[in-house]
């Protein structure tokens, strides 16, 4: 009885709540013809409908629980002035507006939507164009950025800002979105349990995602594709990211992803095709790297230094100019079942399993690293036979640092 009492109390709640709620209408020819207005004039739960047309307005407040819906996606015209819509409440959705002209600033990071010490906020099927910074999350919580839209027009890193920022924020879900021509498409800084996945991050100025000092975060069948420098993961712990692929990120300094100080991470099911580096490492530990395809990069995993305890197993290194640099003659990783695209032992026993070890790294990787000129004589016969003398007698490269059990068959 009183279980029946409670959930009747419940239900009635609810329908008090629903009864109270209202939707507002704005348009160019209604009596409320501005989103600043309507927000004024709102109550908390109310949702605010607003039709197709422009808008011009900016420094907008959401500090009350609204839910702010655009039909056929109205245009908010920030005429760049300055940011356009800042969140300081709680449960505040964002759904269906057409956002440009965000003021550029050199002393402020503007943004087109600023969420700020909230919780429970969604934004999604938002479309950002002609912007400073996209979507900014500042030091708020339980939230969903979902299936939106971010096309910035950026020429230099020092007057552009990231598509979406997440700054001293936890637990919140980026999922399904598009950035396109920002700065960094997806910048995390002190963000612990967040989720990136499926978004599509291209054609940025800098990285694709760029995190720091930020753990226990996962990235998943996202792709980061012909941005500057690829993907740079920096001063982390216990990050997971699966099923990515890294394609295109060409340059002097380029690479599909950059680890620097990363611990007790898991890199898999990943694809890395055709980058300057796939994946640039250094002072990274306890990371194991599994089933993932290193395709036509020219190196596939460059090696700096200080990185120990990591495990590459079964993955597929195919075509490769450098399948793996190492500048330090002391190897405390553990490289086992893999399959080599340049591996040319035998297998007379025909169990699937090289009979011969196979040692990744080559002098002439050793020699590139100390002298990048030296580029200019790959493929002649003279480094093939270098590459050969160190591999019977090395005395460069790690004299353990061999896969005892390469695989005959590629993974599929």
């Amino acid at each position: 009885m009183d279980k029946l009492l409670k959930l009747l109390y419940c239900t009635l709640i609810l329908f008090s709540v629903q009864g109270v709620a209202q939707t507002v209408e704005v348009c160019n020819t209604c009596e409320i013809n501005s989103l600043k207005e309507a927000i004024q004039m709102a109550v908390a739960g109310d949702t605010i409908l607003i039709k197709k047309g422009t808008y011009k307005e900016y420094n907008i407040v959401v500090d009350k629980p609204l839910t702010i819906k655009g039909e056929n996606y109205p245009i908010i015209d920030g005429e760049d002035k300055g940011e356009i819509i800042r969140v300081t409440s709680d449960h505040v959705t964002i759904d269906g507006l057409f956002i440009i002209n965000v003021g550029t600033s050199y002393t402020s990071d503007h943004a087109a939507i600023r969420v700020v010490r909230s919780e429970h906020f969604l934004i999604q099927n938002v479309v950002l164009e002609q912007l400073f910074f996209g979507i900014y999350i500042e030091k708020s919580s339980n939230g969903i950025i979902y299936h939106n839209k971010i096309i910035g027009d950026a020429q230099d890193e020092y007057n552009s800002g990231n598509g979406i920022q997440l700054w001293y924020s936890k637990n919140v879900l980026v999922e399904r979105n598009i950035v396109q021509k920002v700065r960094d498409g997806i910048y995390l800084e002190f963000s612990d349990n967040i989720i990136i996945n499926e978004n599509t991050s291209t054609n940025n100025l800098r990285y694709g995602l760029h995190f720091m000092f930020s753990n226990d975060d996962l990235y998943t069948n996202n792709l980061f594709e012909n941005n500057g420098a690829g993907v740079a993961v920096m001063f982390s712990k216990r990050i997971k990211m699966h099923h990515n692929t890294f394609r295109k990120n060409w340059g002097s300094a380029a690479f599909g992803l950059l680890l620097k100080e990363i611990n007790d991470a898991e890199i898999k099911n990943n694809v890395f095709e055709e980058n300057t580096v796939g994946i640039n490492i250094e002072g990274s530990n306890r990371i194991v790297y599994a089933n993932n395809d290193f395709i036509s990069n020219g190196y596939a995993v460059k090696v700096l230094g200080a990185c120990y305890a990591n495990t590459f197993e079964k993955n597929n290194f195919l075509y490769n100019s450098f399948d793996l640099s190492y500048n330090s003659k002391i190897n405390d990783n553990v490289f086992k079942d893999n399959y080599w695209s340049s591996y040319t032992g035998y297998d007379l026993d025909r169990n699937g399993i090289g009979d011969v070890p196979y040692r990744p790294v080559k002098l002439f990787s050793y020699v590139v690293n100390k002298t990048p000129e030296t580029i200019i004589l790959m493929r002649s016969l003279f480094i093939d036979i270098i590459d050969f003398s160190e591999k019977v007698s090395p005395v460069f490269t790690p004299d353990n640092l061999v896969d005892m059990t390469p695989q005959i068959k590629r993974y599929e």
